[in-house]
């Protein structure tokens, strides 16, 4: 088996992992840089991109000593080039790079949101194929039919935020700080998913795309009511801290269960449109408890088997890249030195 290291850094997390193949991880490392954008409540692309240039080569470093191996060890490097923020991946690419030709290996350029869908066979038996594949992260949401590793076409997505950045709104509406995930979900724990009527999110038409919008609209005037007046001068009568405890878990609550039914109901329709053999999920929301149940609900609905990560393989790491890579070796998808990172890449590319 080819032994693969693979580099990650398409937004705020700075990882490196070693693979033997597509599934066995012998190291991954992941440095996350939530401390440095806490203040902002959200990515600042900037200090990303800077912070990887410190992280990229330590997380390398330790991947190669915990996997108990050398550069020249390595049959290929693989490296996320597209999607993700310009800055950050640039790092990633350049890093990547410089390593193969340091050691006259195969570069191996991945597509990160495919990485993800690999993820629930790192360290586990192969994916079976047709399979149905949910992306759910901060950055994404799209619901995916895959023939094969390697190979994808996008069946809907979200035409506004991600289920990810949805949360992370939503937490901020009810004072909970970020990442919203989390704490959108520990907070839902203490709430009635049905105290308050929130919009379930869908678009007519063939794709199976969805809106969180109207969602997050919803659960602002929920918390704070109506506002008076309109624009920058709009102003609301109460804040999300006026609220009890119980009213601020309810809405959390009822907030959630809107989101992960609106990603329920699109994969329910894919479910029937497609013959497949495999649930598959990846990406950070996938981390959610309430998802996780919902999709095994629903796969045992359709008799598919359902394939999801463990925690540590639902937000970006390195391993996935690697793994994926492995594959992209196997068929001879290599890629040159003038391989680009690019901030937006479709899957069926």
């Amino acid at each position: 088996m080819a032994l693969i290291l693979g580099i990650e850094s398409s937004c705020d997390e700075s990882a490196a992992a070693v693979t033997e193949g597509p599934h066995e991880v012998l190291a991954s490392i992941v440095a996350t840089q939530d401390e440095l954008h806490q203040p902002y409540a959200g990515v600042v692309p900037e200090i990303a991109s800077r912070a990887h240039l410190q992280r990229v080569p330590m997380v390398v470093d330790q991947a190669l000593q915990q996997a108990g191996c050398t550069l020249q060890d390595l049959d290929a490097i693989a490296v996320g080039h597209a999607p993700g923020l310009i800055g950050s991946l640039l790092v990633g690419v350049s890093a990547a790079k410089t390593l193969a030709w340091s050691i006259d290996r195969p570069l191996l350029g991945v597509h990160h949101l495919l990485a993800h869908v690999h993820a629930p066979a790192l360290n586990d038996v192969p994916i079976e194929f047709p399979a149905i594949g949910l992306l759910a992260s901060g950055g994404h949401t799209a619901i995916l039919s895959q023939t094969d590793p390697l190979h994808a076409n996008r069946l809907g997505r979200t035409i506004d935020d991600a289920v990810g950045e949805a949360f992370d709104k939503a937490a901020i509406t009810l004072g909970l700080g970020w990442p919203g995930g989390p704490a959108v979900e520990k907070l839902a724990a203490d709430g009635d998913p049905s105290a308050v009527k929130l919009p379930i999110a869908s678009l007519d038409g063939p794709d199976l795309n969805c809106s969180f919008s109207g969602l997050k609209t919803a659960l602002l005037y929920a918390t704070r009511g109506q506002p008076e007046g309109r624009g920058r001068h709009a102003t609301f009568p109460r804040t999300a801290e006026d609220l009890t405890h119980q009213a601020r878990a309810d809405l959390a609550a009822s907030f959630q269960h809107a989101a992960i039914e609106a990603l329920i109901r699109a994969l329910d329709q894919a479910c029937v449109r497609v013959n497949a053999r495999s649930l598959v999920g990846g990406g950070g929301v996938l981390a959610n408890t309430l998802l996780r149940q919902r999709l095994e609900e629903l796969a045992d609905r359709h008799d598919v088997t359902l394939r999801l990560p463990p925690q540590r393989f639902c937000i970006d790491n390195a391993a996935m890249i690697a793994g994926l890579g492995a594959h992209m070796l196997a068929a001879g998808r290599t890629s040159g030195l003038d391989l680009q990172a690019l901030a937006r890449m479709p899957v069926e590319a």
